[in-house]
């Protein structure tokens, strides 16, 4: 699936600063998520809130907050899209 340029730069930005042991899983598990997402929403290219739902729902709570830094870092505004959500309220909206 195509990726909007800017939301793939900032997610290879991002990936970059993963700790190497982790970022060949978080690589592949964001990407498949936030495809996934793209699809759901009948979008045809990742984008921002894509990307950002894919963290937030994949990334285990003892890695939380490292991941909010990682993503200020990037340059992602996971506020503009309601996050973070509570824990009954995950869902891609």
């Amino acid at each position: 699936m195509d990726w909007e340029m800017s939301t793939q730069n900032k997610f290879r930005t991002m990936v970059s600063k993963i700790p190497i042991f982790h970022r060949r899983i978080a690589e592949e598990a964001v990407t498949k998520r936030a495809e996934e997402n793209a699809r759901l929403r009948n979008a045809p290219q990742v984008e921002e809130q894509d990307v950002i739902s894919a963290f937030f729902l994949d990334v285990p709570s003892p890695f939380y907050s490292m991941m909010i830094r990682l993503l200020e870092q990037a340059g992602f505004d996971y506020k503009k899209y309601g996050f973070p959500r509570t824990q009954n309220n995950k869902a891609l909206k």
